[in-house]
């Protein structure tokens, strides 16, 4: 059994990674039903909340049948994200989850983010002052380092447990990589084998098959997997990562049917939650092309869907799909 704090999952949990842009309700929530153990929303800035940004706001949105859910914010200054940490205690998450990982320039110029990798002193002292702050377990997202220079993961793990971190999340790849090359989990196994760790380390980064998932947990040794880009437009990927580890085969394709109806019912939750059909419309379009990926001479039906305005064009569409490849 894996426990952050007092929560209690099974062996080798999935956890839906936190995604800008992607791990809002609607999708956290066809996640959790295709298995996801542990569900994170998209990170959330601290000075976004302070100003009461509608935005950010909307972000902490969160459900019962999502738990357990951990809310994820980021900043660097110290009163902030305390004024942060009660704010988001409002919205009753199970987890608070700091983001020391983002890689992208408008988060790291403001040294949050993956920015904080050069200031590992401010990012412990921050991860104390905030588990003294709050009775919510605190459990931190982060890369291996900066660069390939100054990859500390192991003393920075242990420096953060030390404060009270209750978990860690280890993306196996520097900010200097952002998302490319390969990730390399070896530094995230010496992290784990540390015989001074007894919080759970997940591993991040490239886990997009079964097989990657099976070798997380039987070679690497780790805790659990948090998934990302390869959820996006496929939610069933938490189950077929459970199916494999209990049978050893894969689950058989989605077919067209599945696909369609999984997007039908994303759409339509989107356009509940954001109480707009052409917001709702605008954020589901950046699925569709996983949602139908690899179906030969599809790129027509691609096109008007992420050209349509309306919902019911959308859903017209999806209705030419069914006829065509089903």
């Amino acid at each position: 059994m894996v426990k952050i704090g007092d929560i209690e999952l099974n062996d080798f949990p999935l956890l839906l990674a936190p995604m800008e842009d992607v791990s809002d309700p609607p999708f956290r929530a066809l996640c959790k039903e295709q298995g996801a153990d542990v569900v994170y929303t998209e990170f959330i800035s601290s000075e976004g909340l302070i100003r009461d940004a509608a935005k950010s706001r909307k972000k902490l949105d969160i459900y019962e049948k999502e738990r357990p859910v951990g809310i994820q914010i980021f900043g660097a200054n110290l009163e902030s994200m305390l004024r942060t940490v009660e704010i988001v205690e409002q919205s009753n998450p199970d987890i608070i989850d700091i983001n020391f990982g983002c890689p992208v320039k408008k988060v790291v110029s403001k040294g949050a983010g993956a920015g904080i990798l050069k200031d590992i002193d401010l990012m412990v002292s921050l991860t104390k002052a905030m588990v003294k702050h709050t009775n919510l377990p605190i459990t931190v997202k982060t890369r291996l380092g900066w660069d390939e220079s100054s990859i500390k993961i192991v003393e920075v793990a242990e420096r953060l447990q030390d404060v009270g971190c209750a978990a860690i999340s280890i993306h196996g790849r520097t900010r200097a990589q952002m998302y490319k090359g390969s990730a390399n989990w070896a530094p995230i196994a010496e992290v784990k084998n540390n015989s001074r760790m007894h919080i759970p380390v997940f591993g991040n980064g490239d886990v997009n098959t079964p097989e990657k998932a099976m070798e997380m947990r039987d070679k690497f040794g780790l805790d659990g997997a948090m998934i990302g880009r390869a959820s996006i437009g496929n939610p069933w990927f938490f189950k077929q990562v459970k199916h494999f580890f209990e049978t050893g085969e894969h689950l058989p394709e989605i077919t067209i049917a599945d696909r369609v109806e999984m997007a039908k019912r994303h759409l339509q939750l989107e356009i509940d939650w954001k109480e707009s059909e052409i917001v709702g419309v605008m954020e589901t379009r950046r699925h569709y092309t996983n949602y139908f990926k690899g179906i030969p001479h599809f790129k027509e039906y691609r096109l008007k869907m992420v050209t349509s305005d309306s919902a019911q064009d959308v859903f017209n569409v999806f209705e030419e799909v069914l006829q065509k490849f089903a």
